[in-house]
């Protein structure tokens, strides 16, 4: 295989309450990448369409990714890279984790697949704490594995794939405007009180059990943030406001994306999502923000091969 192109989805952290520890991909939206091999052995970034982002590969973590792979199989390989963004970074959608974890899969498929999905989740991890300055999981993990996946250790690592009920659709709605991931977990609290801390795991265990029962209401009862989201929603402007329009419209549930800015809203049904949608551009337009929305399924598949 001389080339391959790859489609890397946007996904959503933390999905809530499981801060670090939960995430889902989103189907039809993500970034388009193409690897071909050169002759020679450098590594060079062709074209970058989407966003603004570093052409010298030391400066991008596309190249600390691949570099990584290719010290631990004592290997050069040249590749002309090319990056179409289908989001924009500081979204609270995983830009950095697609690319990580799309580069991620395919170096791997250029060289035969010697590494495995986890090894290759350990590879994108490096490509987020380029980007952010911390080794997280969940993005790079969902957008890998597709679906909803749980993080169940860090230490060794380890990845649950959830299964995901035939009928949940997401909506999100993204305001113009960029929280930067490290800006983001600086307003995180040092310290938990017990009472939160036993409302916020009691509601990641109803959540999963949720989505093994196909139990709607039990998945609406669990997707309360008590400890992240009362600091994060500050950096949003109209947070309540919106997650207000999404849960009196009909939706499951609402919160932060990942670190933000993006608001998603998870619903039942696509009738309820699109009805969900309206609700939350009804409220944002009347800011002087510009913004877009979407809605989606979950997608299953994660990342693949295009051709």
């Amino acid at each position: 295989m001389d080339q391959i192109t790859i489609f890397s989805p946007a996904t959503v952290a933390n999905v809530s309450c499981g801060f670090d520890s939960l995430g889902l991909a989103l189907n039809g939206k993500g970034d388009k990448m193409i690897f071909s091999k050169r002759e020679d052995k450098q590594l060079i970034i062709t074209k970058i369409e989407g966003a603004n982002l570093p052409y010298n590969i030391d400066d991008n973590l596309v190249g600390t990714v691949i570099k990584a792979m290719l010290q631990k199989l004592d290997l050069q390989l040249g590749l002309d890279i090319e990056i179409y963004k289908g989001f924009k970074p500081g979204s609270g959608l995983g830009s950095s984790a697609a690319s990580a974890a799309g580069t991620a899969y395919a170096i791997n498929e250029l060289l035969g697949k010697p590494f495995s999905k986890i090894e290759l989740i350990q590879f994108a991890m490096l490509g987020e704490e380029a980007a952010c300055g911390s080794q997280i999981a969940d993005n790079v993990s969902a957008a890998l594995f597709g679906g909803f996946v749980l993080i169940r250790s860090y230490d060794p690592l380890e990845i649950v794939s959830l299964p995901v009920p035939d009928d949940l659709y997401i909506t999100a709605l993204h305001p113009q405007i960029e929280i930067k991931t490290e800006d983001a977990r600086n307003v995180l609290p040092k310290d938990i009180p017990l009472k939160s801390a036993i409302t916020q795991w009691s509601n990641v265990g109803g959540l999963i059990s949720g989505l093994y029962s196909n139990d709607y209401d039990l998945i609406s009862r669990s997707l309360q943030d008590v400890i992240v989201e009362p600091v994060r929603k500050k950096l949003i402007p109209h947070f309540d406001l919106v997650k207000n329009a999404a849960l009196q419209s009909g939706a499951l549930g609402a919160g932060i994306s990942g670190a933000g800015p993006t608001i998603f809203a998870l619903s039942k049904g696509k009738k309820t999502a699109k009805t969900v949608e309206e609700s939350m551009q009804e409220a944002y337009s009347n800011t002087e923000i510009e913004f877009y929305t979407f809605t989606s399924e979950i997608s299953v598949d994660g990342v693949k091969t295009i051709t």
